[in-house]
């Protein structure tokens, strides 16, 4: 373990904070929505919080990268680079419901090291750093120990999204497991986690949807990967257990 990653860790959790904070001051109150070119939604509390965020970053660790989903940046050359997600679950922030995070990572030569993701409006906070644990509010955070489909519940972003993805499987599996629900976003993937669901489905992701994740679910001991089972924050889509389950789930996503 890096000797710097518990100060990675506790910048990183404060910082995450910060940004929630910010975005509160918009939440339930009929905030303006624009749309981006790709047909997500944005407001300005996206902006804000990433803003603060990178300024946060930038007066901390000026020396390091910073890539977001709102200002971009990517610097893949860099071997020290922060990736930033402002509202994970920004169409769930502007209908007023809490499931929206602040995810803040720390990555070493593209690697996650550190993950943070914040629940404002819960008052939720997964902290995790490599070789250090992850931490749900202070307390440790462990995925399930279910180990069958049959006991399992499932969480997934958009049911559209899933079924276009799995096609004739989607409701099969759904058959198979024992709960599904839609608990998206960040929160149902921080879910899996803490041992309050099993398995979680994301068709689509960027790797600021992705990069603080790996390194939670990871320190949890569970998997995050991309649905071809690969370890890497930019596959397109992802997919999280609790590690029992890994190799089921991935044969329910990989049939051609």
């Amino acid at each position: 373990m890096p000797p710097f990653l518990p100060e990675l860790l506790e910048f990183a959790t404060d910082a995450a904070w910060k940004a929630g904070r910010a975005t509160l001051a918009h939440f339930q109150t009929g905030v303006a929505v624009d749309i981006k070119s790709d047909d997500s939604p944005v407001t300005i509390a996206d902006r804000t919080a990433e803003r603060l965020l990178r300024d946060l970053i930038g007066a901390r660790y000026p020396e390091h990268a910073i890539l977001g989903e709102e200002y971009g940046g990517m610097a893949a050359e860099a071997e020290f680079r922060w990736v930033v997600d402002p509202i994970d679950g920004t169409k769930s922030f502007i209908r007023g419901v809490p499931l929206y995070g602040v995810l803040v990572a720390f990555e070493i030569a593209r690697v996650p090291r550190v993950g943070v993701a914040h629940f404002p409006a819960l008052n939720e906070t997964f902290a995790a750093a490599a070789g250090l644990g992850c931490w749900w509010n202070g307390r440790r955070a462990r995925v399930s120990n279910v180990t069958t489909l049959a006991r399992a519940g499932v969480g997934y972003s958009d049911s559209r999204m899933v079924h276009d993805r799995m096609r004739d499987r989607w409701p099969a599996f759904q058959q198979a497991t024992h709960v599904q629900r839609g608990w998206g976003d960040c929160y149902g993937h921080c879910l899996v986690a803490s041992g309050r669901l099993d398995i979680m489905l994301d068709p689509v992701m960027n790797p600021w949807d992705c990069s603080a994740l790996v390194t939670i679910l990871h320190e949890a001991g569970g998997t995050f990967t991309d649905w071809t089972g690969a370890t890497t924050t930019d596959g397109g889509d992802a997919f999280s257990t609790n590690g029992h389950l890994f190799d089921a789930v991935r044969a329910w996503l990989n049939v051609s």
